[in-house]
């Protein structure tokens, strides 16, 4: 079986995949339409996010038997036409789900104790204490939206605390002893903290409005490692604004683009929503990084080789 890579990996990946019998080729910097010229040559393919697998696409693969993502998601894939067409999806969310449990708790505990502009003030010459006193995490209740391999390794991060852990899913019977899974109305009802661990689909576009936000009895504290088109932006600086959010963590931004590897284009072009969370202290910003780790990029790639292996060896 030949295989095309579209994006750089672990080299684990290949190097396995050779040694399993496998055919590799590499193809990093080849436009779309250059690889639709020759994708019927390939049995399979490995991406990331770099280009978008549609119909056309899809039409155009003849031979295609699997689409390896090295990430979590598959909105990059046209996923139900490729199934209809019998091939093989392999996503890794077991990869990187340990990564982005640490950094959404890493985010909560800055933003607890103001450790991003403490660290700033201090090295501008500024000793301010009495400013920078933090909060505690313990007797806060934390609510999880979407509890998969994502949600479940963030809520396991939190068992050295003393907290009350609460998820919410569209599927029935996920908690386990780390999360008690409640309705939406009790999740409305306690939570402290909101992390988003949804897929981006339909159901969680724009999920986070200002309707959504104002039900919400206590004000709470957002961070999300998700999807950044889950949250309105617009809503979440009116929300801050008006202190009915606390705080925000934010790995994903609604702007970003859909290969995730770039958000700025120019400071015309960025959206007065973007430009005002820019300037709030009680936000947290990081480039798309929860799951980016130096253990995880070789955690998602033996993953993939793992399902690979598990279908067709």
């Amino acid at each position: 079986m030949k295989i095309l890579h579209i994006d750089a990996n672990h080299p684990l990946l290949i190097n396995q995949l050779n040694n399993l019998g496998f055919e590799n080729e590499k193809s990093y910097t080849s436009t779309k339409p250059e690889i639709e010229s020759i994708i019927k040559e390939y049995d399979g393919i490995i991406i990331r996010s770099r280009i978008k697998i549609d119909k056309d696409f899809l039409d155009k693969a003849t031979n295609l038997k699997f689409i390896g993502r090295v990430g979590a998601g598959l909105e990059s894939i046209d996923t139900d036409y490729a199934e209809k067409k019998g091939i093989k999806l392999f996503s890794a969310p077991e990869g990187n789900r340990n990564a982005v449990g640490e950094h959404a708790l890493g985010m909560i505990l800055s933003l607890f104790n103001k450790l991003n502009t403490a660290d700033r003030q201090v090295k501008n010459g500024h000793w301010n204490r009495e400013a920078n006193r933090g909060i505690e995490l313990d007797l806060k209740t934390i609510g999880i939206i979407g509890y998969g391999n994502m949600g479940r390794a963030f809520a396991r991060k939190l068992r050295g605390f003393d907290v009350e852990v609460i998820c919410y899913d569209i599927k029935e019977d996920v908690e386990n002893s780390d999360a008690t899974q409640v309705s939406l109305e009790e999740l409305f009802e306690k939570t402290d903290v909101l992390s988003l661990h949804t897929p981006w689909t339909p159901l969680t576009n724009k999920m986070i409005d200002a309707k959504f936000i104002d039900k919400f009895k206590k004000p709470f504290w957002l961070i999300n490692t998700a999807r950044g088109k889950s949250v309105v932006t617009k809503d979440l600086v009116d929300g801050l604004q008006s202190e009915k959010i606390l705080g925000a963590g934010l790995d994903v931004l609604e702007y970003e683009k859909s290969s995730f590897e770039q958000l700025f284009s120019s400071e015309a072009e960025m959206a007065k929503p973007l430009k005002d969370l820019i300037k709030m202290d009680n936000v947290i910003l990081s480039p798309h990084i929860a799951g980016w780790t130096i253990e995880s990029k070789e955690k998602l790639a033996q993953t993939i080789v793992d399902k690979i292996k598990a279908e067709f060896c």
